[in-house]
């Protein structure tokens, strides 16, 4: 497969511009160039920077909103400075945000706010063009259910051209549905260009990485699990935890399949076979481990992980650097941070 150089490890700024305060107090004080150095410090080669067009584009006045470009633009700036590359994403769109299934309801049927998100898009593209050598655009962030899979493909396909106007050779990073599963990425089309890159997010097993999660249906706030995991375990987990079927993994039954040795190697296969017949680097824009996992699991969890990346030379960014109840540099990790930020 080929490599993405410039992209092989890094970290998310999660919220700080989206899922965060529009607050400049919060804004100035989230992260700063300090976060920035130390990033590198840790052997990074990037980050991906998460944005909800709220910090960006001002729904009442119908303009751009230039708060969210300054903040933008220091990033950049330290970026340079200290040697990092950037992961542009949409995190949140107008009319559509991956956690909020009536909010984004009508997103993909709805002509104004799809053009809206065009707009957004052909702002960005135009000003971040120059940046080609060290960014990436995503076009959205996780894109749920496998039923928009047919509406996501054709807007992301406008989205393509918006962008290509005005910045022919930055790498475009496309997620497929399933909130950009493994799985889905056979359902991508074939790459509109050769600067297109399939995205990925991993979290499997989710019952494990999300564990005790408030925000995930039927999750008890007192459930535990540790990694890895036996078939009765699992099995007995299954039962308690409702939601742990999901795109990615399936019923227990077929989860078992792949959760044996070189679970992430089996995971990921069918995927980069597909990116290699289609010439397509493989980026994973997310995966990582709840604060509430017991920090020896979660490290068993980071080195099989990374161990797929390295075998296949998958790119990716580590969820996230501080708080977001993911936080590498946080309390919570304090013990294994050094040997965690190895596997990176």
């Amino acid at each position: 497969m080929i490599k993405l150089e410039g992209y092989q490890k890094g970290v998310n700024l999660g919220g700080w511009l989206s899922q965060g305060s529009l607050e400049i107090s919060h804004l100035d004080s989230f992260i700063k160039e300090d976060d920035i150095k130390r990033i590198k410090e840790m052997g990074c080669d990037h980050l991906r920077l998460p944005v909800d067009f709220e910090n960006i584009y001002d729904e009442k006045a119908k303009c751009d909103n230039p708060v969210g470009y300054k903040y933008i633009d220091l990033c950049i700036g330290w970026c340079q400075k200290h040697k990092l590359n950037v992961v542009l994403d949409l995190h949140k769109a107008p009319g559509y945000v991956f956690d909020d299934f009536e909010y984004s309801s009508g997103f993909f049927d709805n002509e104004e706010l799809t053009s809206l998100f065009l707009d957004i898009w052909n702002n960005l593209s135009k000003r971040y063009a120059k940046y080609s050598d060290m960014m990436m655009f995503e076009m959205l962030n996780e894109v749920t259910d496998f039923k928009f899979c047919d509406s996501w493909n054709k807007l992301a396909l406008k989205c393509i051209k918006v962008i290509r106007k005005n910045a022919p050779d930055v790498k475009i990073l496309y997620g497929g549905v399933g909130y950009s599963a493994v799985t889905a990425v056979k359902l991508i089309p074939a790459p509109y260009d050769k600067n297109i890159v399939y995205n990925v997010h991993c979290y499997e097993p989710m019952a494990f990485s999300h564990q005790g999660a408030y925000w995930v249906d039927k999750m008890p706030l007192d459930f535990r699990m540790p990694y890895p995991v036996d078939e009765k375990k699992y099995r007995e987990i299954a039962k308690i935890v409702p939601s742990i079927p999901n795109g990615t993994l399936g019923e227990p039954d077929n989860a078992l399949k792949l959760l044996k040795d070189n679970f992430f190697i089996n995971l990921f296969k069918e995927c980069v076979e597909y990116s290699e017949k289609n010439g397509v680097s493989l980026y994973c824009g997310e995966y990582g481990v709840i604060d509430r996992a017991d920090p020896a699991s979660t490290l068993n969890w980071i080195k099989d992980i990374n161990h797929a990346f390295e075998y296949y030379g998958i790119g990716r960014a580590l969820w996230s650097y501080k708080r977001m109840d993911f936080g590498l540099i946080d309390y919570h990790y304090k013990e294994i941070f050094d040997e965690m930020i190895k596997y990176l």
